[in-house]
């Protein structure tokens, strides 16, 4: 089975480290003004919110991503492939 990959355009995003010895999400912030296209593997994607598309990295670390385009647009794109 080949992997299947999504178009979105993605700016701003905070990558989740992990948790602390007190259960304490660890996540650092990352601001970039711009939007930029970006090609993700569904097999990555974990799950959307109307703000972020969460996916995972590399190490057991997870991104949440700020995207452009409409909630109901990515849905649509995920649901029908």
């Amino acid at each position: 089975m080949s992997t299947k990959f999504i178009e979105l355009h993605l700016r701003s995003h905070i990558v989740s480290h992990g948790y602390d010895e007190n259960n304490k999400e660890i996540t650092e912030e990352v601001i970039i003004e711009d939007f930029s296209p970006k090609i993700i593997a569904i097999d990555r994607i974990k799950s959307l919110s109307e703000k972020y598309i969460l996916t995972d990295y590399t190490d057991g670390r997870w991104i949440y991503w700020e995207y452009k385009e409409s909630f109901e647009i990515v849905k649509n794109q995920l649901l029908n492939l």
